[in-house]
C-alpha cells in the first residue's frame, strides 16, 4: 500500500509520559497534556503545526485503556495541532483508519483555518483522479477506494490549544424556573447581520448578539432564556458551497467543545471561546438564559463517500453506527448519512463530557437536543431506559439544568413526543400542528385544542411531569415563520437548489386568500389577526412557550420553509420590520407581559375538574360555550365547533408560590373564535368583566377597553381572541 503521509518536520519535541485523562488538549499553565482515545490504533502521532503550516509529529508511546497520551512542556496556548491515526484500512470490516489525513481532535476546544473541499479530505478517489491505487481497492463491488499518499495537511481546520482562564467575575446563573420560562429561539448570525444599533464589525458574531441593543430588545420583549441554534463548530458542506450555498442553520457538527469560530469578531485562534464566554455572562446579567440547541446525533463527516476529518479515522466503529453485516455502511437515523454510537463507552462519555464543559466552563443553562431520539437508540428502538438517559439522570451537573428533547428522529418509530424521561422537557410537536389546525379552521380539534392549551396532560402526567415538560411552539427554525404561515398555502423553497423538492410540504398553514404578497386590505387585515391569535394561544397556554426569532415583528423568508443553506438577508433578521410593524411588537410585549403578570397562565400543577372545596361550583378551569353554558360531550365532538370559552380561576391555583404561601391570581374567561363571522359570548357567573386582551385590535387593546357587566355579553369578532379580565373583586 503506498505511504499514507511523511513528516514536514522531525525537529525533536520535549515529551513526557502525561495522563490519559482528561481527553483533549489541557493547559496546565505551563504545559499541555494530550490524550487521544482509539481502540483500532497501532500507533498515534501527534502533530504540532507551527504558523507556517510545518508539522512537527511526536509519537505519543503511553497507552492506558486505548487513550494514546502525552504532556509537552513547550506548548502553549494558540499551538495548532491533529493527529494521524496508523491502524487499519479494512471498510468492508468497519475499520478506516487512514494516516494521510490529519484528524481533528474529538475534545478540540478551538479550531481554526478552513476545509478547502480537495480531494485529500477524502480516503478515495473521485471518478476522473488519475491517483487511483488499484491494489487499495476496499471492495471490488464498491466505489469507494482509499486515497493513497494525499496528505489533507493545509486542507483541513486544525485544533488549537487554548487557555481556558476567563474572569467570571460575579457571574450567577439565572435559574429560572420552567413555569416563568419564555424561550426565544435563535441564531447567531442572523439575530445581528443587519441590526443597525450593532457595530458593523461585532454584527454576526458572539458580542454582536451580546450588544446592549439585542439584549434591550429581548429584556423588553420579556424573554427569559435565548435558545441559540447550533454554535458548536461546524463544517459548511461542499455540495452546499459549489451552489454558492452555505450550511447556515450549523446542524453539521464535528467540534461538540467548541464554539464555533466564524462567529468570533476577533480573528485570533481561540478568540471565539473568550468571546462565547462573555456573550453569556452579559445575558447572564440581564437576567437571560442561555439555551444550546445541540446536534449529537451525527456529525459532520457524513455517510461512507464523506471526507475523512477526524471521528472516522481515529475509530470508525467507536463513534459511528453500522449496518448490521454490512459494515462499510452506516445507519443513519438523522438523514444525514451517518448517526453517532450512543451506545458505545467512550461516544458516551464524550457526550456527557461535552455537556458538562458547556455547564462548567462556558457557563450555560441547558440543551435542546437535536433529533433527541437517535441518542436513545439502543439496538434499533427508542428506548427510554437506554444508557444515555440513564448517565443525564444520575450527573449532578447535567441533571440540574434545562434538558429539552427534540422528540423524534427520521428512523421507524422515531416520534416520540410524550415519551421522554421524567426530567427531561419536549417540543411538543402535536401543540404546534394543534394551533396550526385550529386557527385555519379544521374541524374535529376542539378536545384536543383544549388538551394542548391547558399542558397536554396526556402526553406529560404520566410520567409525572408538569405543564412545563411541553416546550409550547407554533413555529420554530424548521418550517414557516410566523407571518409566513398566514400568508403561503406552499413552501417556495426555489432559492435552496433543489427543485423546491426540499423542505416540508404539508405546513398546515393558509395564505388567507391570496399566496404571498398582497396589497389587498382584507387580506392584509385578516393575516395581522391571525398572527396575533397564534401569539396570544402561544404565550396563554400551559407550558413553556418559545417564540421564534422575528416573530414579535413579522419575519418573513417568502415562503422558504427551509433556509438551512440560506447565510443571506432571506434567513437573517430585518431590523426595519420592528419600527415597520411596531403595533405588532407592542403586541407581542404586552401578551408576554400579560402572562408574565398572572399566574394563572403558567400554573406548576394541571388543571383537576374537581370543586376547589366541597360544595364550592367555581373550579380550577371551566369550559363553556358562547352562550355561557358547559361544554357537553356533543359540543366536544361535533367535529365542526370552532368556538370556545375557557374560564381560569385565579383563586383555584392549588401550588403555593416559592415561600410556600397560598397563589391568589386575577381570573380570566378566553372567548376563541376560529369562525369567520362574529359571535356573542356570554359573560358566565355574577361576574363583571374588562377587555384585557382583543386580537382584533393591532396593538391587543384599544384606548378604551371594553366592560361586561354581570349577566352581559361581548361580541368577539370573526377570528378573534377575547381575553376578559375578573373585575368586580
Amino acid at each position: 500500500m503506498a505511504d499514507r503521509g511523511e513528516p514536514s518536520s522531525t525537529q525533536p519535541v520535549p515529551a513526557w509520559p502525561g495522563t490519559a485523562y482528561p481527553l483533549g488538549a489541557t493547559y496546565d499553565g505551563a504545559g499541555t497534556n494530550f490524550a487521544v482515545f482509539s481502540e483500532v490504533a497501532e500507533s498515534v502521532e501527534l502533530c504540532l503545526i507551527d504558523r507556517d503550516g510545518v508539522e512537527t509529529r511526536v509519537p505519543l508511546d503511553e497507552v492506558d485503556g486505548y487513550v494514546w497520551h502525552a504532556y509537552l512542556p513547550t506548548v502553549v496556548p494558540g499551538q495548532r495541532y491533529g493527529y494521524r491515526i496508523h491502524g487499519p484500512w479494512d471498510p468492508a470490516n468497519g475499520l478506516r483508519c487512514d494516516a494521510s489525513k490529519l484528524l481533528l481532535d474529538p475534545y478540540g476546544k478551538a479550531f481554526a483555518g478552513s476545509f478547502d473541499g480537495d480531494r485529500s479530505l477524502f480516503s478515495y478517489p473521485f471518478a476522473d483522479d488519475p491517483a487511483a491505487d488499484v491494489e487499495d481497492t476496499e471492495d471490488e463491488n464498491d466505489d469507494v477506494h482509499p486515497l493513497a499518499g494525499h496528505d489533507s495537511l493545509g486542507h483541513t481546520m486544525t485544533t488549537v490549544v487554548i487557555n481556558p482562564y476567563f474572569d467570571w467575575q460575579s457571574d450567577r446563573a439565572p435559574r429560572t424556573p420552567y413555569h416563568e420560562t419564555v424561550i426565544y429561539e435563535a441564531h447567531v448570525k442572523g439575530m445581528t447581520a443587519t441590526h443597525p444599533g450593532v457595530p458593523e464589525e461585532l454584527r454576526g458574531t458572539y458580542a454582536g448578539l451580546a450588544h446592549p441593543a439585542v439584549v434591550d430588545h429581548l429584556t423588553s420583549l420579556g424573554v427569559t432564556a435565548i435558545e441559540l441554534m447550533p454554535v458548536h463548530q461546524f463544517m459548511h458542506d461542499q455540495t452546499l458551497i459549489d451552489k454558492g450555498l452555505r450550511n447556515y442553520w450549523g446542524y453539521n457538527t464535528f467540534g461538540f467543545f467548541a464554539p464555533h469560530s466564524d462567529y468570533a469578531a476577533a480573528p485570533k485562534p481561540g478568540g471565539a471561546v473568550t468571546e462565547f464566554k462573555a456573550m453569556v455572562r452579559a445575558f447572564h446579567d440581564a437576567g437571560i438564559e442561555v439555551i444550546l440547541d445541540v446536534v449529537y446525533n451525527h456529525t459532520a463527516e457524513g455517510n461512507h463517500l464523506g471526507p475523512t476529518i477526524s471521528f472516522r479515522g481515529i475509530d470508525n466503529l467507536a463513534y459511528y453506527r453500522v449496518v448490521d453485516g454490512d459494515c462499510a455502511h452506516y445507519m443513519d437515523y438523522t438523514g444525514t448519512g451517518n448517526s453517532l454510537n450512543a451506545r458505545h463507552p467512550h461516544t458516551l462519555q464524550l457526550i456527557m463530557d461535552s455537556l458538562r464543559y458547556w455547564v462548567t466552563e462556558m457557563h450555560v443553562d441547558g440543551f435542546r437536543f437535536d433529533l433527541a431520539s437517535t441518542l436513545a437508540r439502543e439496538l434499533h428502538d427508542v428506548d427510554r431506559l437506554s444508557a444515555f438517559f440513564d448517565l443525564v439522570q444520575q450527573d449532578p451537573i447535567v441533571s440540574q439544568v434545562k434538558l429539552i428533547a427534540e422528540p423524534w428522529d427520521v428512523g421507524e418509530g422515531g416520534y416520540q413526543v410524550g415519551n421522554f424521561p421524567g426530567l427531561w422537557t419536549e417540543w411538543n410537536g402535536k401543540y404546534r400542528d394543534t394551533v396550526r389546525d385550529y386557527w385555519r379552521g379544521e374541524s374535529s380539534t376542539l378536545g384536543e385544542f383544549a388538551s394542548r392549551l391547558t399542558g397536554s396532560s396526556d402526553l406529560y402526567e404520566k410520567t409525572g411531569r408538569r405543564p412545563s415538560a411541553s416546550i409550547n411552539f407554533v413555529t420554530a427554525h424548521d418550517g414557516f415563520t410566523l407571518r409566513d404561515l398566514v400568508s403561503y398555502n406552499d413552501k417556495h423553497n426555489e432559492a435552496n437548489g433543489e427543485g423546491n423538492r426540499d423542505g416540508e410540504s404539508h405546513n398546515r398553514s393558509w395564505n388567507c386568500g391570496v399566496e404571498g404578497p398582497t396589497d389587498d386590505p382584507h387580506v392584509l387585515a385578516l393575516r395581522a389577526r391571525q398572527t396575533r391569535n397564534i401569539m396570544a394561544t402561544l404565550m396563554l397556554s400551559q407550558g413553556t412557550p418559545m417564540l421564534a426569532h422575528g416573530d414579535e415583528f413579522g419575519r418573513t423568508q417568502l415562503g422558504n420553509n427551509n433556509v438551512y443553506c440560506q447565510d443571506s438577508p432571506l434567513s437573517w433578521m430585518d431590523w426595519s420590520l420592528a419600527e415597520a410593524n411596531d403595533d405588532l411588537l407592542e403586541f407581542a410585549r404586552r401578551v408576554i407581559a400579560l402572562r408574565a403578570d398572572n399566574p394563572v397562565f403558567r400554573r406548576r400543577r394541571f388543571f383537576e375538574g374537581t370543586p376547589i372545596r366541597s360544595g364550592d361550583e367555581m373550579r380550577e378551569i371551566a369550559w363553556l360555550t358562547p352562550s355561557g353554558d358547559e361544554m357537553t360531550p356533543d359540543d366536544w365532538n361535533s367535529g365542526f365547533g370552532r368556538s370556545l370559552a375557557a374560564f381560569l380561576n385565579g383563586e383555584g391555583i392549588p401550588e403555593p408560590d416559592q415561600r410556600g404561601e397560598r397563589i391568589v391570581g386575577e381570573s380570566f374567561l378566553l372567548c376563541f373564535n376560529a369562525h369567520d363571522g362574529d359571535i356573542e359570548f356570554q359573560a358566565p357567573y355574577d361576574y363583571d368583566w374588562t377587555v384585557a386582551l382583543d386580537t382584533a385590535q393591532p396593538t391587543g387593546l384599544g384606548e378604551t377597553p371594553e366592560t361586561v357587566a354581570a349577566g352581559g355579553s361581548i361580541k368577539v369578532g370573526s377570528r378573534t381572541l377575547v381575553v376578559l379580565r375578573r373585575s368586580d373583586r
